[in-house]
């Protein structure tokens, strides 16, 4: 049976181009960066390579990109990193309520320490409403944080307008760009950010590889103390191969990405005008239109989501029911009843994310499969009358 993904949101395969550029520095070239000999050096360069075609595909200066070990560390590096750096004279952050648990157990950790966190709610599309975000701003808040588009539902935020309230206000703003950064346009500049997160797995890099961007001039303390490695705001030996295929997936996003985007723009809509063709009580969760070009989330009355996943699994099509980061919890998405989604409805959701290795073929066979794994299963609900 072919093996079918549609979870790469939760992550990517490592491209074979990336893969090949990064085997030299496990073996060959794998001085530390750190170190003055030649072996090092030629290690430091590869890393300083990486770290300008980060910065130029971001509108950054290289100087403000640091390398960290992932998303969740450069989320918990914004959110600290800021809220230590500031608590002298602030103690005040706002997040979205749908933001990743790398965000928000982050500011829970800060609240048992005094800080206040006002948490932004959403429409039922998902979307933050800039004027709430106007609003909840205070002379105490340090930081907003807005993820720039939703790794369950897709739904893309207006960070540029958030960007220019708090930057009228003085208010630094940190953005999760973990599931847009090399699927559709980031610029630092154009959307008026302070700090932004972006994880190499995420863009068919490697795992164990991420990126807080960091603006010239934001007070922030390191949340890695070590050997003073990336200008003294993140101890730890450089991971080079690691930096070296996020900066070749970043390469190849460049070049790939307006026509990438386009492609899978067009599986996403015919999944949703099918499943809605073929399959009643279905309802599609997140921004029809300000929508990742790879998101499809769904909700279907009478079924459980995580039936329905394994039912598809036997059918060979991976798929996910929200974060892979909270895949073991049987509790609905946090994400859906933020956006007022009834709690058994959010239950029976599931993410279908597209990528690199998406075929046409691919999507015949879940329009093909999914109706009537959900006729089967409804069929065993005592609530679903047809």
């Amino acid at each position: 049976m072919k093996r079918i993904y549609m979870d790469y949101a939760a992550t990517t395969p490592v491209a074979p181009e990336v893969f090949r550029v990064m085997e030299p520095y496990f073996t060959e070239i794998f001085g530390n960066p750190s170190s003055l000999h030649a072996c090092g050096q030629d290690a430091r360069k590869a890393v300083e390579a990486a770290r300008q075609g980060v910065a130029r595909f971001l509108g950054a200066y290289p100087e403000e990109i640091v390398f960290t070990s992932g998303g969740t560390e450069s989320d918990n590096f914004a959110v600290k990193g800021t809220a230590y750096a500031n608590e002298t004279k602030k103690n005040h952050i706002i997040v979205s309520s749908i933001e990743h648990h790398a965000i928000l157990e982050p500011c829970r950790f800060l609240e048992k320490r005094g800080f206040r966190v006002t948490y932004l709610p959403v429409d039922s599309t998902g979307m933050v409403d800039p004027e709430e975000v106007k609003k909840a701003i205070t002379p105490q808040t340090i930081l907003v944080s807005v993820m720039h588009a939703s790794n369950e539902v897709g739904t893309i935020q207006p960070i540029a307008e958030i960007g220019r309230i708090t930057r009228e206000a003085g208010v630094y703003l940190h953005t999760d760009a973990v599931q847009t950064v090399g699927h559709i346009p980031v610029d630092v500049r154009e959307m008026n950010v302070d700090l932004l997160s972006l994880s190499g797995h995420k863009l068919y890099g490697p795992k164990g590889i991420g990126v807080l961007y960091i603006r010239k001039g934001t007070k922030i303390l390191p949340f890695m103390h070590g050997g003073g490695q990336e200008d003294g705001r993140r101890g730890s030996t450089h991971n080079v191969p690691g930096i070296v295929g996020l900066g070749k997936a970043i390469e190849m996003a460049s070049r790939e990405m307006t026509e990438e985007r386009q492609r899978l723009t067009g599986y996403r809509d015919r999944i949703i005008k099918s499943l809605q063709n073929q399959i009643d009580h279905i309802q599609i969760n997140g921004h029809l239109q300000k929508r990742l070009p790879n998101n499809v989330n769904i909700s279907m009355a009478y079924v459980e989501g995580e039936a329905t996943l394994l039912s598809l699994d036997l059918e060979g099509i991976c798929a996910s029911t929200g974060s892979a980061c909270s895949s073991e919890s049987t509790e609905a998405s946090h994400v859906l009843l933020a956006m007022h989604i009834p709690t058994e409805e959010a239950r029976c959701s599931l993410r279908f994310s597209l990528g690199k290795w998406t075929t046409e073929s691919d999507i015949d066979r879940l329009i093909e499969v999914l109706p009537g794994i959900v006729k089967k299963l409804r069929i065993m609900s005592p609530l679903y009358k047809a």
